[in-house]
């Protein structure tokens, strides 16, 4: 056994060192972990951070959790928040898990041996387009996280109608004037959770990284803009995600969700409060998610993140962020011709479709396609991570670092969808051992480094550290990101012809909704 295993092993026997005991005390009575596949890591699953959001609490910002008598065995998973699987044949769908309501509860992995070691905290924040995913999913597993000395915590929150509907009588009961955005108020919850407990696993509240990918990302995104979380973390990573387009506001959002109620055929708030969960995610037609997003309700969100961002409002933090070489891949529908590529694009872009169309030509149907999903990886992603780092470095004190991935992942989805998105996360999380994929030796050193370069930004701010290669601040004027890819590099940042493209549109955008 290497000699520093060793000491971090027997630290517990020092006269000095506290022994992390199981069961561990926290505020809502004692917990007893389970041990990870390597022995050294002690995992806490289930925990709660909030009363389960149910009957007169459904559409209302999280409330404490109750106490509890007798030792809680964190040895399972809780359900997942409310949500349907994605479809039969999506590159995201995973293996089925339990749904309920009452799925307000946060998991934890440690290797500290004791409370006083202190370690840096990362608390992830699933993506799944805010209507689906979990804090369980296997791909997030925090073991080899842990081990590389991080306390790793993973999050469920509110997804789809039943964390983001606003309505105008939710707007009337709350002391906030405000409505929607529940699923962000868990979040902040969350980490007021993990400030006041994450001690008792070894963990430094002081250093509490939040990082996430694709609408995680937009919800770290946002908790950095939301006035709610400050100094609720100390650091900021984004993969693949934010939210500088311009937001709905709760107005509109209202309208939404008094349309979304009389699809229901509930006339009125307490109607659709007695609605079962299931009805509720069965609603039909466009009710089904997609319109159930954040907005600018004044109290969550003052104004929008770009003017948050734009003034220096936002919680000020050191940041690391980026995205992927083909985001859009898996977004983009085979039957996608030439024709309704263009037809799309002279609908959204209406005089400059033909600036637009020389970035993105469309001479073929397998042109356009391939146009579709570049577009969207630069558009939904490129323009929006790039635009984040840049507003930071203008208007924060605290450093940005910037990234690009672009390693096609061996096995069938690579093959298929390239460096899709999402194709990141496995190696962030250093599981590569956890699937059955054909991994090679670049692949291995790639997650070492990239998860290396999370878990060094995660203790002091800067990902770098001995034995990787350095990775500069972001500076405008250079335009520098840090290439994850087949080899690891500093290079130029892809695509500034089409980012600049949305830029001047995105800013237009902005300037006529007069924010």
């Amino acid at each position: 056994m290497p000699r520093l295993r060793l000491i971090a092993l027997f630290a517990g026997a020092l006269p000095l060192a506290a022994a992390l005991h199981d069961p561990v005390r926290v505020e809502g009575g004692r917990l007893s972990g389970i041990a990870g596949l390597n022995p050294a890591v002690t995992v806490f699953k289930g925990i709660p951070f909030a009363a389960p959001p149910l009957g007169d609490l459904r559409w209302r910002p999280p409330q404490p959790a109750a106490e509890w008598e007798d030792i809680r065995q964190a040895a399972r998973f809780s359900a997942a928040c409310m949500q349907t699987p994605y479809p039969a044949g999506s590159l995201y769908r995973l293996p089925p898990e339990p749904v309920s309501e009452d799925c307000l509860y946060l998991n934890v992995w440690t290797a500290a041996a004791s409370p006083n070691e202190r370690r840096p905290v990362m608390v992830w924040i699933h993506g799944g387009g805010l209507t689906r995913g979990s804090g369980s999913a296997r791909n997030y597993d925090g073991e080899e996280l842990a081990r590389k000395g991080v306390v790793l915590v993973t999050i469920n929150y509110r997804l789809g109608a039943f964390g983001f509907l606003a309505h105008p009588e939710l707007t009337g009961e709350s002391a906030h004037h405000s409505s929607g955005n529940y699923g962000f108020l868990d979040q902040v919850a969350a980490l007021e959770w993990v400030h006041r407990n994450i001690a008792r696993f070894g963990g430094d509240p002081n250093r509490v990284t939040i990082f996430g990918e694709s609408a995680g990302s937009w919800s770290v995104n946002l908790l950095m803009a939301t006035p709610l979380a400050k100094g609720l973390f100390q650091r900021v990573i984004g993969e693949s995600g934010a939210d500088f387009e311009p937001l709905q506001k709760l107005s509109a959002a209202e309208q939404a969700g008094a349309q979304f109620a009389r699809s229901m055929g509930a006339g009125s708030l307490s109607a659709l409060r007695a609605k079962s969960a299931a009805d509720l995610l069965a609603a039909p037609g466009p009710f089904s998610g997609a319109i159930f997003l954040g907005n600018v309700d004044g109290w969550v969100l003052p104004e929008d993140v770009y003017a948050i961002f734009a003034a220096g409002k936002q919680n000020d933090a050191p940041l690391l962020l980026g995205s992927n070489a083909d985001e859009g891949t898996a977004f983009t529908p085979a039957s996608m011709t030439a024709e309704d590529f263009r037809q799309l694009v002279s609908r959204r872009f209406g005089a400059r479709a033909d600036a637009y169309l020389k970035l993105y030509p469309a001479g073929s149907d397998a042109e356009a396609r391939a146009s579709e999903a570049a577009s969207i990886r630069d558009r939904t992603f490129g323009w929006e991570m790039r635009t984040w780092a840049r507003m930071q470095a203008r208007t924060g004190k605290s450093k940005v670092y910037l990234y690009y991935f672009s390693r096609v992942p061996p096995g069938p989805a690579g093959a298929v969808y390239r460096a899709y998105h999402a194709a990141e996360i496995t190696y962030v999380f250093h599981n590569l051992g956890l699937s059955d994929r054909p991994w090679e030796a670049v692949d291995r050193t790639l997650s070492d480094s990239m998860s290396s370069y999370w878990v060094n930004f995660a203790t002091s701010g800067d990902p770098n550290g001995q034995d990787l290669l350095k990775w500069p601040a972001y500076d405008e004027k250079t335009d520098l990101v840090m290439g994850l890819g087949n080899q690891i590099e500093v290079r130029p940042a892809p695509y500034k012809a089409a980012l600049d493209f949305f830029d001047d549109w995105f800013t237009n955008l902005h300037n006529a909704s007069g924010r």
